[in-house]
């Protein structure tokens, strides 16, 4: 006669089931009985506790781990690459004053008045070279020459410029005239240079002009200082010393 299952519960214990784990409800299950069955007191043992069920993922090809590395790579190589040009660029086409170099010194005329005058007349031709090392055209509006001697201003004189071409230079004309420049408070210095046979004045040019871009004009600006040693008796240039400021 068959019988309904029935479901018994059962402590865990250890002296009578030592292969169990320890503190763990089981159940028994007693299954009907059928001809199939070769014992009717056979039961199935059912574990309380939870079964955890792992989701496995699949894992991505390493090549296109690789692939991924690379473009990357190749993108930041390329940025980099591109930014050093932008620098480059910006370096090579920003503006630079002109060089400008002394290439002749004359002095056309020179007359001292000794004291109680104390004053100079004085004719001094330059010739000037300046470069444009830039890649836009050099429009000089004029080229200034100052001279002063001992820290004094004495004058100045303007003259007309011109245009140098991108990455070219051009020859420049300069005369400085000077007539009856008095120095009375500088007469101590004056004695004691016409007693040694030389005196010494000093000269700045400087050239400004403007460089044509296609949406601005930048303002430019060269310099040059000399230093001149003229005898008085001969009206002539014993040493000069010029350099760039």
């Amino acid at each position: 006669m068959a019988t309904d299952p029935t479901i018994r519960p059962h402590q865990s214990d250890t002296d009578t089931e030592p292969l169990l784990p320890p503190h763990l409800p089981y159940y028994y299950y007693s299954p009907a009985s059928s001809s199939s069955s070769s014992d009717p007191n056979s039961y199935l043992l059912i574990p309380s506790y939870p079964i955890l069920c792992l989701r496995l993922r699949r894992r991505r090809p390493r090549t296109l781990c690789l692939s991924s590395c690379s473009f990357c790579f190749v993108s930041l190589l390329s940025s980099l690459l591109f930014l050093l040009l932008l620098f480059s660029l910006f370096l090579l086409l920003w503006p630079s004053d002109p060089a400008i170099h002394v290439t002749h010194l004359h002095l056309n005329h020179l007359r001292i008045s000794p004291p109680p005058r104390a004053s100079f007349d004085l004719t001094l031709e330059l010739s000037l070279n300046v470069q444009n090392p830039d890649f836009f055209a050099l429009d000089c509006r004029s080229v200034v020459s100052t001279v002063s001697y001992r820290g004094r201003y004495l004058g100045s004189v303007h003259s007309a410029g011109g245009t140098v071409a991108a990455r070219a230079e051009s020859n420049l004309q300069a005369e400085l005239r000077l007539d009856s420049v008095k120095i009375v408070d500088q007469l101590v210095y004056l004695i004691e240079d016409l007693t040694k046979g030389s005196v010494t004045f000093d000269t700045v040019t400087e050239v400004e002009g403007s460089l044509g871009l296609i949406f601005a004009q930048i303002p430019v600006k060269g310099n040059i200082s000399c230093s001149l040693n003229v005898n008085p008796k001969t009206h002539s240039i014993v040493r000069q010393d010029c350099y760039p400021e």
